[in-house]
C-alpha cells in the first residue's frame, strides 16, 4: 500500500467494535484464532467498512441502500494518495492541499467514498457526479450528517447517461483532478460471471457458499456498460479532449492492465501532452490508474501559479 495509507496494519477489531458496537456480532475467529469477519457476507463487509470510516476518518452516518457498491476503502485511499503524488511531481514535491484544489469525482456512488477520503486526508473540495438519482440522494444524506463536509462536496446529476464529462463540467469551470472507478464489464452476463469467480475464490478461503455472490454489491450501472472499461474510458478520453483546458490531470482507474496500451494510443491521437500510468498494490491485488493532461509545461506552470500558490505541503 501507499505509505500514507491509513490501513497498513491488520484491522483493530477491538477498537472498531468499541467505536461501532453494531460490528461486534459479525466478528468471527479465523482458524489461527485471529478476529476477522466473513468476507462472503455482504452485511458484514458493509459494517466493517462503516466502522473504518467512523474510526479512521471520523465520518458519521456512512450507510447507504442495500445493493449499491460497497467500496474496499484501502484501495480507494491508495488511488487518492497516488493522485496527490501526481500533483506533487509538478509542485516541487509539495502536495497541494486545502480548498484551493478541486476534484471531479465521476460516478461518486451512494457511498460518496472519494470525496470523503480526499477531503479528510487533503482538505480538497469535490464535485461528485452520478447518473443515478437514488445514489446521489444517499451521498447527499452522508454529507448532511457531517457538517464539515457540507461546504466541501457538491453533488450533480448527470442528465445524459451516455455522457461522462460533458453536461456536468460548466463553462469556465476548472478542476485540478478528475477521478473515476469505471464500470468494468461489457454486459450483465459478463458481470455475473465475474461475480461468480470472486465468489468461488471466497468459497475456497472457507466462506459459506449460500450467501449472495456480490459481497461488495453493485447495481448494474456500477458494474457494466456498453464496451466495458475500455469503452467507458475511451469515451472519457474523447470528451476530455473537448475540455482540454478545464482540467489539470484527468484520471481513471484501470482494472485490466491489457487496456493500457490501446488507451495510451488513443490519448496520443487525441493530443495528450503527458500520460502516466501508476501501479498500485493491496496485498496480492494489483491495480493501476491512468492519468493524462492536455496542458503543456507553460500552461501547467501558469495553472499552478494561479491556483496552487500557498497550498503546498511537503510529502
Amino acid at each position: 500500500m501507499h505509505p500514507r495509507n491509513r490501513h497498513q496494519d491488520r484491522y483493530e477489531f477491538t477498537r472498531l467494535t468499541r467505536e461501532l458496537p453494531a460490528l461486534k456480532p459479525f466478528v468471527v475467529r479465523t482458524p489461527d484464532g485471529q478476529p476477522s469477519i466473513d468476507f462472503g457476507d455482504p452485511t458484514a463487509v458493509r459494517m466493517l467498512n462503516r466502522a473504518l470510516m467512523q474510526s479512521q476518518y471520523g465520518i458519521a452516518g456512512w450507510q447507504f441502500p442495500a445493493g449499491y457498491l460497497c467500496p474496499p476503502i484501502p484501495g480507494r485511499a491508495d488511488y487518492l494518495h497516488g493522485l496527490a503524488d501526481l500533483l506533487a511531481q509538478d509542485n516541487g514535491g509539495a502536495i497541494p492541499r486545502g480548498g484551493a484544489i478541486c476534484a471531479l469525482d465521476i460516478g461518486t456512488g451512494a457511498s460518496c467514498i472519494y470525496p470523503l477520503l480526499g477531503h479528510v486526508d487533503y482538505g480538497w473540495r469535490f464535485v461528485g457526479t452520478e447518473i443515478d438519482s437514488a445514489a446521489l440522494a444517499s451521498a447527499a444524506a452522508i454529507i448532511a450528517a457531517n457538517s464539515g463536509l457540507r461546504a466541501a462536496v457538491e453533488l450533480r446529476l448527470q442528465p445524459d447517461p451516455t455522457l461522462i464529462l460533458k453536461g456536468v463540467v460548466q463553462p469556465g469551470e476548472r478542476f485540478d483532478l478528475t477521478l473515476c472507478n469505471p464500470p468494468f464489464h461489457a454486459s450483465a452476463a459478463e458481470a455475473a460471471q465475474g461475480s461468480a469467480r470472486k465468489w468461488q475464490n471466497l468459497g475456497r478461503s472457507g466462506g459459506p457458499r449460500s450467501r449472495p455472490a456480490r459481497n461488495f454489491g453493485g447495481h448494474a450501472h456500477e458494474l457494466w456498460c456498453r464496451g466495458g472499461e475500455l469503452g467507458f474510458v475511451g469515451q472519457m478520453i474523447k470528451e476530455s479532449a473537448e475540455l482540454a483546458s478545464s482540467v489539470y490531470w484527468f484520471s481513471s482507474l484501470i482494472a485490466n492492465g491489457a487496456h493500457l496500451a490501446p488507451l495510451k494510443q488513443q490519448l496520443q491521437k487525441a493530443g495528450a501532452q503527458q500520460v502516466q500510468s501508476v501501479a498500485m498494490a493491496q496485498g496480492q491485488k494489483q491495480s493501476r490508474f491512468l492519468a493524462w493532461t492536455f496542458l503543456d509545461a507553460g500552461q501547467r506552470a501558469a495553472w499552478r501559479q494561479q491556483r496552487w500558490t500557498g497550498a503546498g505541503e511537503q510529502t
